[in-house]
């Protein structure tokens, strides 16, 4: 019977203290093995938390390494190099993305967002930003959104 362990860990730098080292114990698992798999994983995440799902199969000692995302305004935050959003949004802004850095942090939450295509899943990182104080391109998170519904960007980004 597999046994299922949720955890959350700095990316890239995973130890076998705990939460990890006591809960992987019991299992019999290599903890190092499983140390160096999650670490191998999360390292694009260095330097934020990263959610980890281990599924141990205790008869076989066999694991299974999955990783969730950030939330979207983290990776932002990281990407602009900032710590926290703006108190104000409206009136206040903290910084200002590239749509390339866009692109990035929509490939980077690919797996976990709703939008099938690059396009979409962009709209949905811009959208982040309008609560958090960050323009794109200079621009309003909100003028940003309805020029690429416009197409103004389609050169950019991909309908994939």
């Amino acid at each position: 019977m597999a046994e299922v362990l949720k955890v959350l860990v700095d990316g890239g730098q995973a130890s076998a203290g705990p939460p990890l080292g006591p809960a992987l114990g019991p299992m019999g698992v290599n903890i190092m093995d499983v140390i160096n798999s999650i670490n191998e994983k999360t390292k694009q995440f260095e330097g934020m938390k990263v959610p980890v799902t281990l599924t141990v199969d205790s008869s076989t000692k066999a694991f299974e390494v999955e990783v969730g995302t950030p939330p979207t305004s983290a990776l932002i935050l990281k990407e602009m190099g900032v710590e926290k959003g703006s108190g104000d949004a409206p009136r206040t802004r903290i910084g200002d993305l590239t749509i390339e850095q866009v692109k990035k942090i929509a490939e980077m939450k690919k797996p976990s967002m709703l939008g099938k295509k690059e396009k979409e899943r962009a709209l949905e990182i811009i959208g982040s930003c309008v609560s958090m104080g960050v323009t794109v391109e200079e621009k309003d998170p909100k003028d940003m959104q309805k020029d690429i519904k416009e197409g103004v960007y389609d050169g950019v980004l991909t309908g994939d």
